[in-house]
């Protein structure tokens, strides 16, 4: 099975949340299948802001797509890289990013894929 990086980018997170694949405001589902984790850096987080990470997926080809899980990052050490799970996505996924508390930040992100 071959690694790859499915997206990459960065942008600065605010109060919008901001989808990751899609690098939009704007949700776009992605339908590419396959084994995906996301990797987000860190270093730009301050003690003090919390940002809310989402993973959006459709349980079939037809159906509604929803938060499947979610995750806050706060308080970490410096320079931290913070990784999701790896994760089956099929019909309609998607990852987020959005600032709950704090300065808004320019952070990098990778979206891998084993397919």
């Amino acid at each position: 099975m071959a690694i790859s990086e499915a997206f990459q980018n960065s942008a600065t997170i605010g109060v919008t949340e901001w989808f990751l694949a899609s690098n939009s405001g704007t949700k776009t589902d992605q339908t590419t299948d396959g084994i995906f984790q996301l990797v987000i850096d860190c270093n730009a987080v301050a003690n003090g802001d919390e940002f809310r990470v989402r993973l959006y997926e459709r349980i079939s080809s037809a159906g509604t797509t929803r938060i499947a899980e979610e995750w806050v990052i706060a308080n970490l050490p410096s320079s931290p890289l913070w990784f999701t799970p790896a994760v089956i996505l099929m019909h309609g996924w998607e990852f987020s990013l959005q600032k709950i508390l704090g300065t808004d930040r320019a952070i990098p992100w990778s979206i891998r894929q084993v397919a």
